[in-house]
């Protein structure tokens, strides 16, 4: 419950769109960005796909790294 997917776009050393998995959605920080989080947030299959990454990447990987921290 306590983990956290997020996946961010960078151009130029700046970010200008985030997936976080505790929003549910993707946040637009520039205007270029705001117009793709409104694009894929309308998208129903890319949302669901980055809502699964949580679960794909995170929880399948997080007993690996949590045996190699201790």
């Amino acid at each position: 419950k306590d983990i956290e997917y997020i996946r961010s776009y960078y151009y130029n050393k700046l970010e200008y769109t985030r997936f976080s998995s505790s929003v549910g959605k993707f946040v637009g920080f520039t205007e270029y960005g705001v117009r793709n989080a409104e694009y894929w947030n309308n998208n129903p299959s890319i949302l669901s796909n980055m809502k699964a990454q949580k679960e794909v990447y995170c929880l399948n990987n997080v007993q690996i790294d949590y045996r190699a921290a201790l």
